[in-house]
């Protein structure tokens, strides 16, 4: 590789954000600072496409500068180098500069602003990177960019000032304003977390797709693809996979990413809900519908009028309701439980669930009809097993650094017996009980989490009377459970953790506390009141 070189993208081209045009302003009145991250700001903690999300955060720099181009560039510690990440460079993908090398590499280097009037004679300008894209810089100022702890990660550069005319050291100092907003936004993001994890994991390089997404096996960049193409649209989605896989996540992009993320995301878990009940959930009803009823109730559909409706566990709903999903799906329109009058709605609608629906179908548990409008675009998530070790250790350090900081606790070192267990591990509780078990890891680590910190069961163990024996795939792989069994002693894991707080377990686990209270009865464990 040569010293600047651009490299392919294999990613899709992100669709930019409708965001409100930043106030028009005469070159020599350009737009206050604080108005480069204020539309973005709500987006930053939230399931967005991190290509598009960085790109409009370029553009908006480049306006508020009066500049004709920005780049973002983010530093890859391991090569020692900086790729740009975010730019305005239609000639290439993508541009690497050694460390020290160029204007950016020595700002990333130096950790000190840089402004060049006229690059002519400048020695720290890298002529290179113009000769390969045919674009000529008159004028550029780059600055860094520096985490909570002081440490260069990037570097913002503006090039070429329009209306000709060099930038000025006042420039420079509001792009270092600009900057110090834009680094405490990423600092949020699982790009920033990205960044630091690759300095353990070098052999997996930076890679993100949607922030809180963990993840670049290929079956997961398959679904990325698709999701960046379906999340544009209005096409009725259907997300299948195993518990625990992160069905909502996708779900919560898919509408992040479209044309209705200004709109309410409204959820409904069939599962947690009484089947007599999930009908009033998803459509309210009249006053008089029932004994109580003194008032009329919109349901989760008028709630979400104008963006979406995500109905996890589809595959619970029952057979009394699917017409009435069906007729919403079809002319977008119900009547409340107890009316006559249509109620006439405009949403898209996003299902999940870990249900066999075609076998539902063939057993006549699911309308066929349903199936077929639902199933648009379907969506299947691999499970963890199928990621491979990379992921896992991905994930697995995402998780430290996510528990450590909810906790207040110093981020512990990842040690290679406990990663080497993750990583043989079948998870059959898949992304969710990886995170439940790095959590707890971390809580009861002092420094280093090791392989006896995993509340995992041991490879040796026998299995429990209760549990049917299932043979082993080899003398050294994990002993393989029936969900429900992992299910229960994950549970009480998770109870034993939090001293017996069912509320606090229930909010861990993720369930509502009357489901916990029912699997626990199961467990023959009465409810303490």
């Amino acid at each position: 590789m040569s010293a600047a070189s651009p490299e392919p993208c294999d990613r899709v081209s992100p669709a930019p954000f409708s965001l409100p045009p930043l106030p028009a302003a005469m070159p020599s009145s350009p737009p206050d600072v604080s108005q480069v991250l204020l539309p973005l700001g709500g987006l930053v903690g939230r399931e967005v496409d991190l290509d598009a999300f960085l790109q409009t955060l370029v553009d908006r720099i480049a306006i508020t500068l009066q500049a004709d181009r920005g780049t973002l560039w983010l530093l890859d510690p391991v090569r020692r180098e900086l790729f740009s990440r975010a730019a305005h460079l239609p000639e290439v993908a993508q541009i690497r500069v050694k460390l020290g090398q160029g204007v950016a590499g020595y700002v990333a280097e130096a950790g000190e602003p840089v402004h060049v009037p006229d690059p002519r004679g400048e020695r720290r300008f890298f002529a290179d990177i113009d000769r390969m894209t045919g674009y000529r810089t008159i004028s550029l100022a780059a600055v860094p960019l520096r985490d909570s702890a002081g440490a260069v990660y990037g570097v913002l550069q503006v090039l070429n000032r329009l209306g000709g005319g060099p930038f000025t050291e006042d420039d420079t100092r509001k792009l270092t304003d600009i900057a110090a907003q834009v680094s405490t936004a990423l600092q949020t993001t699982s790009l920033y977390q990205e960044l630091q994890r690759a300095k353990d994991q070098p052999q997996a390089p930076v890679g993100y797709f949607f922030n809180r997404i963990i993840g670049e096996a290929p079956p997961l960049k398959a679904l990325y693809r698709l999701v960046q193409k379906a999340a544009p649209t209005d096409a009725t989605v259907l997300l299948r996979g195993e518990s625990g896989c992160g069905k909502e996540l996708f779900a919560r992009a898919i509408h992040v990413n479209g044309p209705r993320r200004d709109k309410p995301f409204v959820k409904v878990d069939c599962a947690a809900l009484p089947a007599a009940l999930i009908e009033n959930e998803l459509f309210g009803h009249e006053k008089g519908a029932f004994t109580g009823a003194d008032h009329r109730m919109p349901g989760k559909f008028e709630a979400a009028d104008g963006g979406t409706v995500f109905i996890d566990e589809l595959g619970e709903l029952p057979q009394a309701v699917q017409g009435k999903l069906l007729r919403v799906l079809q002319d977008r329109e119900f009547e409340r439980v107890g009316g006559t009058q249509a109620v006439k709605v405009d949403v898209r609608i996003v299902a999940a669930t870990h249900r066999d629906l075609p076998r539902m179908v063939s057993e006549g548990k699911f309308r066929e009809d349903l199936y077929y409008r639902i199933k648009v675009v379907e969506l299947l998530l691999p499970p963890l097993r199928e990621r491979g070790a990379e992921d896992i250790e991905r994930l697995a350090r995402h998780f430290v650094a996510t528990a450590a900081k909810r906790h207040r606790l110093p981020v512990p070192r990842l040690g290679a017996t406990a990663l080497a267990r993750l990583t043989r591990y079948r998870w059959p509780g898949n992304v969710r009980e990886l995170e439940n078990c790095i959590e707890s890891a971390v809580v009861l680590s002092e420094g280093e989490i090791l392989e006896e910190h995993l509340p995992l069961p041991s490879l040796d163990r026998a299995l429990s009377p209760a549990a049917p024996e299932v043979p082993t795939a080899a003398p050294d792989a994990p002993l393989l459970l029936p969900l429900a069994e992992v299910e229960r002693r994950h549970i009480l894991r998770v109870l034993e953790a939090v001293k017996g707080n069912r509320t606090a377990a229930a909010r861990t686990l993720e369930i509502g506390r009357n489901t916990l209270a029912r699997k626990l009865k199961e467990y023959g464990l009465a409810d303490e009141g």
